[in-house]
């Protein structure tokens, strides 16, 4: 029987040739019927595909094969079967925008200088050696931590990835310069550009969660230091841990608790918007009035 699954990758290493990676990342995806999105660049790769576990098995074994992706750590959530509407392989000069692509420094061994990996047991431990001093710290875009969460979390104010440099730069943030800093997004790959553009601004112990919001979640579901649901760049748009998960979001029709964003049917429309699951059934009976806030593809994986 085939088992739909997504899986979320990347790896920073070298790559002298990006377009030849492309092309043959295209066809392997193409022969394996996978869909989702990959990035290329100088830097590395990234990527996130939904298809049959058997398929993305072999692309995992054939994409591993490559010496340079031989480290590559997979991901593996739950898919539905129709989590990406097509396959898209694109060079870009960065994998994370961050808009710095001349900044960022990769060898064999990553990022040149960026924060401590930590597992997620580590991190618990940390903050229960660390108790408040720990900081955590988003590196998604804003929006998205509306619907979760780690408590006591700082969501710095950004709309998209690019935000990021200018917002560290503004000076809000130097009083935290010489606390622990808990880096985390939602696969860890944003997490390695922003600890690095951090640790080179001042920041002086930063940590980064190694595979991000997916592996902690995995690990400790709803029963540690993570709060509400973990939102996605697909179809799924958000996920839950576990049956203990719970709302820190209200309905923005009705205030009610809500767990997820809800992709507008209205075309041009296709605005995110949180909803309670009562107020998501009736979005195709009403005049569209949602707010223009959609997001970007370009944001990506992690």
């Amino acid at each position: 029987m085939d088992l739909p699954k997504v899986i979320l990758y990347y790896i920073f290493t070298p790559l002298s040739d990006p377009t030849a990676i492309k092309i043959w990342q295209k066809t392997l995806c193409k022969n394996l019927n996978l869909k989702g999105r990959i990035i290329i660049s100088p830097h590395g790769i990234n990527g996130t595909l939904g298809g049959n576990m058997a398929d993305l098995k072999k692309y995992a074994s054939h994409t591993k094969a490559y010496e340079g992706f031989a480290n590559i750590k997979f991901k593996w959530t739950d898919g539905t079967g129709n989590d990406f509407p097509k396959l898209s392989v694109k060079v870009r000069p960065e994998l994370v925008a961050f808009g710095y692509p001349d900044e960022i420094k990769v060898d064999k061994n990553g990022v040149v200088g960026g924060g401590k990996h930590l597992r997620p047991a580590q991190v618990d431990e940390l903050v229960a050696k660390r108790g408040d001093d720990v900081v955590f710290f988003d590196g998604r875009n804003a929006f998205e931590a509306q619907v979760g969460r780690f408590k006591n979390t700082v969501v710095p104010d950004t709309t998209t990835t690019r935000d990021f440099v200018a917002e560290i730069e503004s000076g809000k943030y130097d009083h935290l310069k010489d606390k622990p800093i808990v880096t985390y997004c939602t696969g860890g790959i944003r997490c390695e550009v922003l600890s690095s553009v951090m640790t080179t601004r001042g920041f002086k112990e930063v940590y980064q969660i190694d595979g991000g919001i997916v592996s902690y979640g995995k690990e400790f579901g709803d029963d540690s230091l993570w709060e509400g649901s973990l939102f996605t760049f697909d179809d799924r748009i958000s996920i839950e841990f576990s049956e203990k998960s719970k709302s820190i979001a209200k309905c923005e029709k009705c205030q009610s608790a809500a767990y997820r964003f809800y992709d507008c049917p209205k075309v041009p429309c296709n605005s995110i918007n949180i909803l309670c699951a009562k107020c998501a059934e009736k979005l195709n009976d009403e005049i569209c009035k949602h707010p223009q806030r959609k997001y970007s593809n370009a944001e990506l994986i992690g």
